[in-house]
Parts: structure tokens; C-alpha cells; sequence
């Protein structure tokens, strides 16, 4: 039996910077790591980040989508009210 692959769209905030990075992976906690341990170029200035969203989508053409959406203007006031709630 083969297990079906899961895809993640995720967004993190940096706790001591106004800044929010969204990303999709197939192994979060992996990625969040990463991101922490300051692997990644365009997100290093902004460590460390504290994780705000998380969705699991079955294809990655869907989870891509919702990648887009969640770095367009309205998905980020989407992700900034989350914040705000939260």
C-alpha cells in the first residue's frame, strides 16, 4: 500500500520582525526547522518564526493555488486578521 503524499501550505511569523513568510512543503516540521536554523536565504534576516497557518491539500496543484492566494494582497490582510484574532 502506498501512502498518498500530502501537500502544505504554511505561513510563519517572525516573532521580533513584521514579517510573514508563506511556503509549501510535504514535511512541515522538516521545513519549519529549516527556516529556523536559517537555511533559506530570502527568510534568514527574519528568524526566528513562530508558525500561524497550516492546511493540508491532497494535490499540489491545489495547495499551489492556495500558495498564491496567501501571497496576494487579500490573502495577506487574510493571514494579518489571523494575527490579530489570534
Amino acid at each position: 500500500m502506498t501512502e498518498e503524499k500530502v501537500f502544505i501550505v504554511y505561513a510563519l511569523k517572525s516573532v521580533n520582525r513584521n514579517y510573514i513568510h508563506v511556503g509549501m512543503t510535504d514535511n512541515l516540521e522538516r521545513r519549519i526547522s529549516q527556516h529556523n536554523k536559517g537555511y533559506n536565504k530570502t527568510t534568514k534576516p527574519y528568524l526566528p518564526f513562530d508558525l500561524i497557518l497550516s492546511e493540508k491539500y491532497p494535490s499540489r496543484i491545489e495547495a499551489r493555488k492556495r500558495d498564491v492566494y496567501l501571497k496576494s494582497g487579500i490573502g495577506r490582510e487574510f493571514l494579518r486578521q489571523l494575527l490579530v484574532k489570534g
